[in-house]
């Protein structure tokens, strides 16, 4: 008897002791398989241009910083909507669909279309003129949505600055910019108030597709001293064209950023979208690592960078003054 309760007792044990190796394996298991756990990032860009591409490239760098590589800790979905609204918003039911855990949304129309799609999903966007006014947050200090992310809001008093001080006689500031987009309009209205103060005119002709660009800008430029290219993806796309029709007509440039200077416009004094990316991406690898989208405030970027094409400059017989050359970044290039 004596033996068969022992036997039992020691079977008993070994049973239970199994079971609690089990369960701290399976433990271990999950605790690690949680640890592994590879995250879902979908990026929806509106369309590709210089501005879009550096921006998005500035997001996956900085998450690569903060050790979140593409392919290891978190796998990246891009998709472009290639300029068309109704297929971003496709791609934003796409990312809720499968599940991402993050959304960048890059440009309004493409933000609009995730925060559309999820209010649940954290959603960074970037290159959105205003948040606010596009619907996307509450307030940039708090944003009290699942939306939070940059602004590339732009430094309009420093650039109409320079139009005055590079075509000083300069009474007429054209600009052209896509009727679909609202942020867009939102630029044309804050530039005439702006050009206003400083006794300028603006004179704005709005376009809906690629097509129109050509008698757009024919009928503008017979009207305008200088043209100035608002962050409008429409006209980002098209700034080539833009500015061999300048050239054309000797009418100066004057870009809302870097990339329009490179294809061909006078000069900016605009921002980094390399940098307003990055910045995007810090703000990324904050939320995977725990905050909250609803109470990080929108950010914007102060520093602001001075470009001027050189190239451009002298086919348009423009004597740049001395101090502006002394601390901006020449460019060469551009229109033909």
């Amino acid at each position: 008897m004596v033996g068969k309760k022992l036997l039992s007792c020691l079977l008993g044990g070994l049973v239970l002791g199994t079971s609690i190796l089990t369960g701290c394996s399976s433990a271990a298991s999950s605790s690690t398989s949680n640890s592994k756990k590879v995250l879902n990032i979908g990026i929806s860009q509106l369309v590709e241009h210089p501005a879009l591409d550096s921006a998005r490239k500035g997001f996956v760098d900085a998450l690569a910083s903060k050790g979140f590589k593409d392919g290891e800790k978190i796998k990246i979905d891009f998709q472009n909507a290639q300029g068309d609204i109704p297929t971003a918003q496709t791609i934003a039911s796409n990312f809720v669909s499968n599940k991402k855990d993050l959304i960048l949304a890059i440009a309004t129309p493409a933000a609009q279309a995730a925060y559309n799609s999820t209010k649940e999903i954290p959603i960074l966007m970037t290159a959105v003129t205003d948040p606010v006014k596009s619907g996307l947050v509450k307030s940039m200090n708090k944003p009290d949505t699942n939306v939070t992310g940059t602004s590339d809001a732009l430094p309009l008093d420093k650039q109409f600055e320079l139009i005055k001080k590079i075509v000083p006689n300069c009474k007429k500031i054209g600009i052209l910019y896509n009727t679909s987009e609202a942020n867009s309009e939102l630029q044309v209205k804050a530039a005439k108030e702006e050009a206003a103060k400083m006794n300028l005119e603006v004179i704005a002709t709005g376009v809906t597709s690629s097509n129109d660009m050509p008698q757009g800008l024919n009928d503008l430029l017979s009207k305008v001293d200088v043209l100035y290219t608002p962050t409008d993806n429409l006209v980002a796309s098209s700034m080539s064209l833009i500015s061999s029709k300048c050239l054309e007509k000797k009418i100066p440039v004057i870009g809302a950023e870097k990339a329009h200077v490179d294809s061909g416009a006078l000069a900016t004094e605009g921002i980094d979208y390399y940098k307003l990316g990055f910045q995007t991406g810090l703000m990324a690898a904050d939320i995977l690592d725990g905050k909250k989208p609803q109470d990080m405030p929108v950010q914007t970027l102060k520093e602001t960078k001075l470009i001027i094409n050189e190239d451009t400059a002298k086919k348009l017989n423009i004597a740049i003054p001395d101090d502006l050359k002394a601390k901006a970044e020449i460019v060469k290039g551009g229109a033909k």
